[in-house]
């Protein structure tokens, strides 16, 4: 299931790592939703790479053939 919230407030509260309480009618907390971070590590994971190295390797140009030359191939194949 899922729920699309709309309000301004709730979602820059999630946006912000907030932790948000669910509760019934009569206040009873039945769930707790966080906003997942992507791209962030666990708390207490490091990564092995320092942020200099990080840096580094987005800078490098990427290694690989492009989608649409594979596309193209598999669909001369075919």
């Amino acid at each position: 299931m899922s729920v699309t919230i709309t309000d301004p407030e709730i979602l820059a509260k999630l946006l912000a790592g907030q932790s948000m309480d669910l509760k019934d009618a009569a206040g009873n907390v039945v769930g707790r939703v966080r906003a997942e971070s992507l791209g962030k590590l666990p708390p207490g994971v490091r990564s092995p790479l320092s942020d200099d190295e990080l840096a580094a390797r987005m800078k490098e140009p990427a290694v690989g053939r492009p989608l649409a030359d594979i596309m193209r191939d598999l669909q001369a194949r075919g």
